[in-house]
């Protein structure tokens, strides 16, 4: 089984094919600090027999924090606690990338001042910032690479560049987002400028014995016209690469909505799971699209020469084979299904093979910041199902009490 097999990239190797794909987790203290939450939830995925952990987005400045149960790495006093996170992992044998963000405009912080690079209003938020000066673009800059210090210090086998969903680097890839003239806009190289000077400063600051990827957004899914198409984005994947990517992970960009930007469409059409799970809504849905960013990849594959994650909507076992033995990836990565059933691995390399048993609720994506990530699901059907036995063993011996259930 190809998904089983092992996997390079650069000089990490994996003990499979598979990824868990960075998700927020909002499972941060209140300064930033790792807690004994997060640690439990990847030590669970590693123990579970994923190849590669990929973090919830992990802010590298404090202006750059998404929202306030974020993980950080802007200060060193954080390192102990991450060295914390990568030993738990380590110990089950995985391997863990930090994937190092900055949210721009997108943040959902109140207090916070956040940078952009032209005072547009954010697509998801509404929220407008001011434009950024040079000097706090470079500063932008140094944050991702002291942030991947950092991430070294802290034991990580590489750092994933977090360049996609309206964060920050998707901000200055865009044409809508970045209206500047100066040398970081005004053309689609100068806006790819943020963008290749993080993962040059990030790549600097690296040893060479950790890896590097990045997650990139290929096209602007949002109602206005003019956004950043799949064209201009795979030009600047060129040059990402020659600065020292060792993989990329394919993404929409800017995006107005989840839904639209096909981050959570597909339904895994089961019935009988969905009324277990309570998901009335689900029973009569139609199928969506699996591997919803495929079409990327393949762009991608044809013009760099690099190792691809595959990410989006991936469901059933055989469509993960499929893509692998295409060669259209070389690495599939699945957020939700990971949520549900952290221990997926260990149930493949028994024998079983099928579809996940994620039915796509969405109700994990609710979660950011108020608590912290986990599957709503099997939690309340367990509920159900200890309320009916109790229910039943009442009826059956002739009582009714109350609080009987």
């Amino acid at each position: 089984m190809i998904l089983l097999e092992p996997g390079q990239l650069g000089p990490v190797e994996t003990r499979n094919r598979i990824v868990r794909s960075g998700t927020s987790e909002s499972a941060g203290g209140p300064v930033g600090e790792v807690t004994d939450t997060l640690i439990a939830l990847h030590e669970r995925l590693a123990r579970g027999g994923v190849g590669l952990i990929v973090t919830g987005h992990i802010f590298c400045h404090p202006r750059g924090r998404y929202e306030r149960l974020q993980t950080g790495i802007d200060r060193d006093d954080l390192i102990p606690g991450l060295r914390r996170l990568t030993d738990a992992v380590h110990r089950h044998g995985g391997k863990i990338f930090a994937q190092i963000a900055h949210a721009g405009s997108q943040s959902i912080v109140t207090d916070n001042e956040p940078l952009a690079p032209s005072p547009i209003p954010n697509v998801m938020t509404g929220r407008t910032v001011r434009e950024g000066s040079p000097e706090e673009i470079e500063e932008a800059i140094g944050a991702f690479a002291s942030a991947s210090r950092r991430a070294a210090d802290a034991g990580f086998d590489g750092v994933h560049i977090h360049g996609a969903n309206g964060y920050l680097i998707s901000e200055f890839r865009s044409p809508l987002t970045n209206r500047r003239d100066d040398d970081w806009g005004g053309s689609q190289e100068r806006r790819d400028a943020f963008a290749l000077a993080v993962v040059r400063a990030v790549r600097e600051a690296l040893p060479r014995e950790l890896g590097l990827s990045m997650k990139v957004g290929l096209e602007d899914v949002v109602d206005e016209p003019g956004g950043l198409t799949p064209d201009d984005a795979v030009e600047g994947l060129r040059l990402f690469v020659e600065a020292g990517l060792d993989a990329i992970e394919v993404s929409s960009n800017l995006m107005s909505d989840y839904e639209r930007a096909s981050i959570v469409p597909y339904v895994a059409v089961d019935s009988r799971r969905a009324i277990e799970d309570l998901l009335l809504h689900r029973v009569f849905k139609r199928p969506g699209r699996e591997a919803y960013f495929l079409p990327y990849a393949r762009r991608v594959r044809a013009a760099v020469d690099t190792k691809i994650v595959l990410v989006g909507g991936l469901r059933r076992t055989e469509t993960m084979e499929a893509i692998l033995e295409r060669g259209d990836a070389d690495f599939v990565a699945m957020a939700r299904p990971l949520i549900r059933q952290p221990e997926l691995v260990r149930k493949l390399e028994s024998g079983w093979h099928g579809r996940v048993d994620c039915v796509s609720c969405n109700i994990c994506l609710m979660h950011e910041d108020h608590h912290s990530l986990r599957c709503w699901r099997v939690p309340r059907r367990r509920l159900l199902q200890h309320a009916a036995y109790r229910l039943r063993g009442n009826f059956r011996n002739g009582l009714w009490t109350e609080g009987a259930t």
